[in-house]
């Protein structure tokens, strides 16, 4: 890994702003299209400059190996599922707020993580931090202004979609021995083909009339906030590792609430600024509990 230069935290940046992007981009597709449909065309927008780069340098993609069942359980549960879930949630949920409840994904991950393998386990400092984080989720469903009884099991199932990720990525462990850019295409290519005939059979999408807006977002959610933001992710993991990447989990909620201001004129409460720096806090925590052995 190269030492890290003012490049690195403009692609660091970059890529939280991109992923940042997807949710109100999600909120606006929802205008004329269903869940399922929407995570479809996601994922089948966002294999095109996967596969594209497969191409060109050469990688095998391995969707129909030997292994296919690992890249369509992982397409399932890392993308399909998530997606979707996101996508209903975010129809009567601020996109704002479902930024935050996805924030969660690192202290779900090392809850995970101290479950289901050797090498990550949980100690003192990381379950501070997991309480902490987990403080401002609840707080934040204690806002009856923007979560209440008409969206409440919306709020729930995009942290369940957060919690799918994290499955997704314990099971990509698995296949750990192959290249991320041949795993990515392969998962992507089973996403699709999980989905194409639900969205078929339950929301007939050749019926809908979609507003530009709706299309526009579709698009730009496939081509950049899955597909070249996964390529700018292994950019930035090939020369700066792990923990760099990692950190746009801090930036991600960020300009979640802040585009969610700004395009779609959400609301920010109180409640909102103070579960949001409840969960970049806890993150910050459960990360320095990584440097530590204490138990």
């Amino acid at each position: 890994m190269r030492k890290t230069k003012a490049i690195d935290y403009f692609l660091l940046v970059l890529l939280s702003f991109i992923w940042a992007s997807a949710f109100f981009n999600i909120k606006i597709a929802t205008y004329s299209y269903g869940p399922v449909t929407i995570a479809f065309l996601r994922i089948f927008f966002g294999a095109i400059p996967v596969v594209l780069l497969c191409y060109f340098k050469k990688i095998k993609i391995e969707a129909f190996s030997k292994d296919w069942y690992w890249f369509a359980i992982i397409g399932l549960v890392n993308l399909a599922i998530p997606f979707f879930l996101i996508a209903f949630g975010v129809q009567k949920v601020q996109s704002n707020l479902a930024a935050i409840l996805m924030a969660s994904t690192p202290l779900s991950a090392t809850l995970l993580a101290h479950l289901f393998t050797k090498s990550e386990k949980i100690n003192l400092i990381k379950t501070f931090g997991i309480l902490v984080g987990f403080s401002g989720i609840v707080f934040l469903f204690s806002d009856n202004i923007l979560i209440n009884e008409y969206n409440f099991i919306s709020a729930i199932l995009i942290l369940c979609g957060s919690t799918c990720y994290v499955v997704g990525g314990l099971l990509t462990l698995k296949i750990g021995d192959k290249k991320n850019e041949n795993v990515t295409a392969s998962i992507l290519i089973w996403g699709s083909i999980l989905l194409l005939p639900i969205s078929l059979a339950l929301e007939q999408p050749w019926n809908l009339t979609p507003r530009l807006d709706s299309t526009l977002s579709l698009i730009y959610l496939g081509v950049f906030s899955t597909g070249i933001a996964w390529l700018l992710r292994f950019h930035i993991l090939v020369h700066n590792g792990l923990v760099f990447q990692a950190q746009v989990a801090y930036l991600i909620p960020i300009f979640g609430v802040i585009l969610g201001f700004l395009i779609l004129n959400e609301e920010i409460t109180p409640k909102v600024i103070i579960s949001l720096i409840a969960v970049i806090i806890g993150i910050y925590i459960v990360k320095k509990g990584n440097k530590t052995k204490l138990t």
